[in-house]
């Protein structure tokens, strides 16, 4: 599958934007895996998809950082106002529906040489099976966070289409597929 193809399936997939960059040119950085240990969201060590359950930060990184291409994607969804925390997670729910789309679209052509990440968590449960000490119930769909991964998405879109803000009263959701082979 070349680039355009997959920037058109992320747009369909209902994706608002979405761009091809170097695989090279995506940021990480482990503060990120500070902000997931602060615990803010709830889902620190309640989810298989977030710390510390997903991983050791500098080994994710390098795994980031080993692929040649990035799928970058966003959804951009309006708000009442900054204070409109039901809209926010409104929207979260509509860009995981999203990665999970792109995600079953994409099954089988990239899955083996790919990695999905999206934003946040997992939000395929509402609680994951790790709090009953269970195994995850969808291993093969479950996608891990940017953030858990240290990726710097501000820094990584900043010189790109993808604008990390794109005004006032909307919330603005990534998402990644990080892939080798055109």
């Amino acid at each position: 599958m070349d680039h355009q193809a997959l920037v058109k399936l992320a747009l369909r997939a209902g994706a608002t934007k979405a761009e091809v960059m170097d695989g090279k040119r995506v940021v990480t950085n482990a503060m990120f895996r500070d902000i997931c240990e602060s615990n803010s969201c709830g889902s620190y060590g309640r989810c298989y998809m977030c710390p510390p359950h997903v991983g050791e930060i500098q080994q994710l990184m390098l795994k980031v950082q080993g692929y040649a291409y990035a799928l970058i994607y966003q959804t951009i969804s309006e708000i009442e106002d900054s204070f409109d925390i039901e809209g926010m997670l409104e929207a979260g729910t509509k860009h995981a529906w999203v990665s999970q789309h792109l995600q079953e679209m994409l099954e089988p052509s990239l899955r083996e040489h790919s990695l999905h990440l999206t934003c946040g968590g997992c939000r395929l449960c509402d609680t994951c099976a790790l709090v009953r000490g269970e195994p995850c119930v969808r291993p093969g769909k479950a996608l891990p966070s940017m953030e858990s991964y240290g990726v710097d998405v501000y820094n990584t879109v900043k010189d790109t289409q993808l604008k990390y803000i794109n005004g006032q009263n909307t919330v603005t959701f990534f998402g990644m597929l990080l892939y080798d082979g055109t």
